[in-house]
């Protein structure tokens, strides 16, 4: 029953969202309460099967008592094995979206609120503050989840982003960089509760003004 239980609420903490410099701040809480419902439905135990990198491809899937960043590498590992796959490339690292991940994640815990405005700020906040978004063209995206236990290592989390449409479409989507960040504490009354975010980017080059 435990167990279950806590199958369940990785399965209905997860939430994902993508936006552009184009889309409209109003739009940004309906596309989290139309994916919020995706992410609900059910799913199978191993998702889409041939995009879940094997132990030998990306080892420590299930390690919990490695170091956060170790972890992180596998998370990273088994995004691009997943992409690479599907015939994309592999994103590259960005310092700005991966602190700004880390920022997510510490917000989630300090204020007990699991979403993509935690503490009450946008959900461009920190990636604003870190200054990936202060070009004129961008586009990002956001993954979070939460599990207890085993619920939380890298391989079940990244079943369950890839069971959801929503979180697997910002995996597989045109993005090319991205920023991973685990932290570990107390949400909804559970301690050791493991909080993975995961921020996507793109910059682009816009057109000239020059006549």
């Amino acid at each position: 029953m435990v167990r279950k239980f806590s199958l369940l609420l990785i399965v209905a903490s997860l939430a994902g969202l993508a936006i552009s410099s184009s889309a409209a701040a109003e739009s940004h809480r309906q596309q989290v309460a139309t994916q919020a419902v995706a992410a609900v439905a059910p799913t199978t135990p191993e998702g889409p099967g041939q995009l879940i990198a094997p132990e030998s491809v990306c080892p420590g899937q299930e390690n919990l008592a490695a170091p956060a960043k170790a972890q992180e590498s596998t998370m990273l590992c088994m995004t691009d094995f997943a992409r690479v796959q599907s015939g994309l490339a592999n994103l590259g690292a960005a310092e700005e979206l991966e602190q700004s991940a880390g920022d997510k994640a510490d917000d989630i815990l300090r204020c007990d609120s699991f979403s993509h405005f935690a503490c009450g700020r946008e959900f461009t906040y920190w990636m604003r503050q870190t200054g990936y978004i202060s070009t004129q063209c961008w586009r990002v995206g956001e993954n979070l989840a939460w599990g207890t236990e085993n619920y939380g290592t890298v391989r079940s989390i990244f079943r369950a982003w890839m069971s959801s449409p929503g979180h697997r479409l910002n995996i597989l989507d045109d993005f090319t960089q991205t920023g991973i960040s685990l932290r570990v504490g107390t949400l909804a009354g559970q301690p050791g509760t493991r909080v993975w975010a995961q921020h996507f980017g793109s910059h682009c080059e816009t057109p000239s003004t020059q006549p």
